[in-house]
């Protein structure tokens, strides 16, 4: 990769950089994480100051070699207005995710544009917890850590009316007994319908959508060894205050 022209991207994060720099770290479709230099972005009258918003959509072109690129120029593509209010916490916890979980130039286009649509969902009314399940799902995909949502650790069809624990080393286990019988409070239980929801991008029940928050939680924070996610902790402190 040496030149990079009108690429679709989304900015993830920045860090000052010398005085009148930034390091981007940009999400692309076609080239997944890149960083770059954005020489003089922070001046006042840098055009790239006013471009550079996360949650908008952009076109970038950048050039070089090596772990930094350069990046030569940045547009609006137009687009929704930003998240907004618990929104924008989320927005900025669909970041973060990306960059503890993405390795750096690994293209996946197919979560870029969930990303896009995660975005979107995000700038309408709540409630969000679908859309975030279903982006961290697509993440998990795509970066090959999602279990199986369609068979059990015993390669069994899962059943919509049976109640499941998930194993990192075996899967989705069948819980022996009557469905329910590990109790509604139960975090570690999830049932079949709710798998099921998942697999279709799709949970119509509150309790269902819970149960894919405590499932997707467990798996994200075994792939991502311990590591506290700042925007999860935030909201966390938020909902106990």
């Amino acid at each position: 990769m040496t030149r990079v022209s009108n690429e679709p991207a989304f900015l993830l994060h920045a860090t000052p950089y010398s005085e009148t720099s930034l390091v981007v770290d940009l999400f692309t479709r076609d080239y997944g994480r890149v960083a770059a230099i954005a020489k003089g972005a922070r001046r006042p009258r840098s055009a790239l100051r006013a471009v550079l918003l996360q949650f908008q959509a952009l076109t970038v072109s950048f050039s070089g070699r090596g772990e930094l690129r350069t990046l030569t120029a940045a547009e609006w593509a137009g687009g929704a207005v930003s998240p907004r209010g618990d929104a924008l916490l989320y927005a900025f916890y669909l970041n973060e995710l990306l960059v503890r979980l993405l390795p750096r130039e690994d293209s996946h286009p197919a979560l870029y544009d969930a990303y896009s649509e995660a975005i979107a969902a995000l700038c309408r009314e709540p409630p969000f917890d679908e859309a975030l399940r279903r982006f961290e799902w697509r993440t998990l995909r795509e970066i090959g850590y999602a279990p199986d949502l369609q068979r059990d650790s015993s390669r069994r069809a899962i059943e919509a009316n049976s109640d499941y624990h998930w194993s990192p080393a075996e899967g989705f286990v069948l819980v022996a007994g009557e469905p329910g019988a590990g109790g509604a409070n139960d975090r570690s239980i999830v049932r079949g319908t709710t798998l099921l929801g998942l697999g279709a991008g799709r949970i119509d029940t509150a309790n269902g959508r819970s149960q894919a928050k405590y499932l997707t939680r467990a798996i994200l924070a075994h792939h991502l060894d311990g590591v506290v996610l700042k925007t999860r902790q935030i909201l966390v402190d938020l909902q106990k205050l």
